[in-house]
């Protein structure tokens, strides 16, 4: 760390500056990528070297994906002049897009990283078009193309029809065996603008990130546009309007290494002693106290799309969860969390995600960084229910879903969904969309052998399992991405399991007006294998309304009571069968049925 001391930050105006992002699709190669240009500018010497080095997360390192962004400057020396290069790491996957628009907000321009042996992907158009909406300068590059299935020439076509990149613009190379390194790090400088700043007019700093630290407090992210900051000076939050004293601040090389100022175009980090993430609103804008400037339009807060039930295995472990999941919300912001009580599972905590992979990788954190045993619930969304009153209220449980008389209409949340894949899957991929009540917006080649199908699809039925079925389909070669398409009306019901008559609250779920026969059909057939017999007969049914859609029963334990008649006369037999039967009748009539854990999870667990 000492390399750093002998360079005076002063010296890098914003013309010797450049901000840069790397965007691609998951498992494209953007944090070897990374690694390897923090080892050609000497910012991570051959001791600190581990494969991903900016993955900080288990859950990171153990699936190879990005799910935060992380942030490092480099130096590098390129025709005689020193040049300050900051590097900031973005997920690829689709629920990771709010990181995403937030990273590249602060830079000036990106790497657009796609892979030799997959060509272009549908992450890939969607992190184009975040970058292309901020008129980033992007620089196209071909990685792995030391792979035997590597076909650059191909990607290159892909490159030049889908986003009109000339082929002899793109650079190939290979991040893991460090090809065209140097040659991209010279595009960097050449290519990507200076960040426009004014080193000697008032501070003004964008707050893109932050994350919280148990010995440091709140450590945010910050991208000078003018001015100065020092160590000691008091800081004003715009939008929150708090006052705080800068205790320490520098550059992530690639750790946090402390400096005593950062100037107009520079990426640094900043910890004032905050306490909470939740005052560090990202996309605030930072100022001296008492010399206000124009604040940056800031971003939208980010919105739930998922909604799933997070409750210990274990009831007494409920205090445990409660901490555990008031720390993962310190580091990632964007989950909304509440207290809930279930009929079935006890205390536990409602929580809204961005997407699925966010859902399931929060609960492997769980898992992993607090070690505890979670169950969680098969994922709902949002409806919107327009009462005949003309009210419109979100429903997001079941059990809130009113009588079907004072609904006038029910609107559910859409997608835009757009799948890449090899032709050969096109068929069974329409199919599926199909069956998902999807609405096909366009199709189209991006070459002989690749198709780009568009279409509208409920996030309803993609909450649970499409991806999974989709990858299935095939063969793990198509890709899927997705973007927000607001609400539309659709013929949704709630649909009620009764067991002897009693509806049970905890069992009922919102589905489809069409698929409501098979579902309540499925449903009831995987209760009747959960729930035990009892001494008395249960009916099990599926009901919309006052209409039984589906049923089931489970037949009674019985006692042979006419175990101990041998021989004499048949009225013996038949007057403790009928006695018997009396009995059962009467039971079934005051009898409470125990539902046990197992039967609920059949219902509530994805399937």
């Amino acid at each position: 760390m000492t390399r750093l001391t002998k360079i005076l930050l002063q010296g890098f105006t914003p013309d010797k500056i450049r901000n840069f992002s790397i965007i691609a699709h998951i498992d494209h190669g953007k944090s070897t990528l990374a690694d390897r240009l923090l080892e050609i500018t000497g910012t991570i010497t051959d001791r600190e070297k581990k494969e991903q080095f900016l993955d900080k997360l288990q859950v990171e390192r153990e699936r190879g994906i990005t799910v935060k962004a992380q942030t490092a400057s480099m130096f590098y020396e390129y025709k005689g002049t020193m040049y300050l290069l900051n590097l900031i790491d973005t997920p690829g996957h689709v629920d990771f897009n709010y990181e995403v628009s937030r990273s590249l907000y602060a830079c000036q321009g990106a790497v657009l990283l796609v892979d030799a042996a997959q060509g272009v992907q549908a992450q890939t158009m969607a992190n184009f078009y975040l970058a292309f909406d901020q008129d980033l300068a992007i620089i196209p590059m071909i990685n792995k193309i030391d792979l035997p299935s590597a076909q650059p020439e191909r990607v290159k076509k892909e490159l030049e029809k889908l986003f009109d990149f000339q082929p002899d613009t793109v650079i190939c190379g290979s991040a893991k065996a460090a090809i065209g390194m140097h040659e991209l790090l010279e595009a960097i400088i050449n290519q990507i603008p200076a960040p426009q700043g004014n080193t000697a007019g008032l501070l003004k700093a964008l707050l893109f990130d932050s994350w919280f630290d148990e010995y440091k407090g709140v450590i945010c992210l910050i991208a000078v546009k003018d001015g100065a900051i020092r160590k000691g000076d008091t800081i004003t939050l715009a939008q929150a309007g708090k006052d705080y004293e800068v205790l320490e601040l520098g550059l992530m090389y690639p750790e946090q290494t402390p400096l005593d100022a950062l100037y107009a175009g520079q990426v640094g980090y900043l910890i004032t002693g905050m306490k909470t993430v939740k005052e560090a609103r990202v996309g605030d804008t930072l100022y001296h106290a008492k010399k206000p400037v124009t604040p940056f339009p800031g971003f939208k807060p980010s919105k739930p799309m998922v909604f799933a039930g997070i409750y210990p295995v274990e009831n007494t472990e409920f205090d445990m969860l409660a901490e555990a999941i008031e720390k993962l919300t310190l580091n990632d912001a964007s989950v909304h969390v509440e207290k809930k009580t279930s009929v079935a599972l006890g205390l536990g905590f409602r929580c809204g995600f961005l997407g699925l992979l966010h859902m399931d990788v929060f609960k492997q954190r769980l898992e992993q960084e607090y070690d505890l045993s979670v169950i969680i619930t098969a994922p709902s969304v949002l409806y919107k229910v327009r009462y005949t009153n003309g009210d419109l209220k979100d429903i997001e449980n079941p059990s809130e879903f009113p009588e079907p008389q004072y609904v006038d209409e029910v609107l559910e949340p859409m997608i835009n969904g757009t799948i890449i894949t090899p032709k050969q899957y096109l068929g069974p991929l329409i199919t599926l969309c199909e069956k998902m009540r999807g609405k096909q917006i366009d199709l189209s080649f991006i070459e002989e052998d690749r198709v780009i199908v568009k279409y509208k699809l409920p996030l309803n039925e993609v909450a649970t399992d499409f991806y999974d079925q989709l990858k299935t389909l095939s063969s793990g070669y198509a890709s899927f991405d997705y973007e927000e398409a607001g609400y539309e009306p659709s013929e949704l019901i709630k649909m009620d399991i009764l067991l002897n008559g009693k509806a049970v609250d905890a069992l009922s779920i919102i589905v489809h007006k069409e698929n409501s026969y098979y579902v309540g059909k499925e449903i009831v057939g995987k209760l009747r294998a959960a729930i035990p017999r009892q001494l008395f007969e249960v009916a099990v049914q599926a009901a919309i309304g006052a209409k039984i859609i589906a049923r089931e029963n489970i037949s009674a334990l019985r006692k042979n009571v006419t175990a101990k008649c041998y021989g004499g006369d048949i009225s013996r037999k038949r007057k403790l069968l009928e006695k018997q039967k009396e009995g059962k009748k009467k039971m079934k009539q005051i009898g409470n049925i125990e539902v046990p854990q197992e039967a609920f999870l059949t219902i509530l667990k994805k399937s």
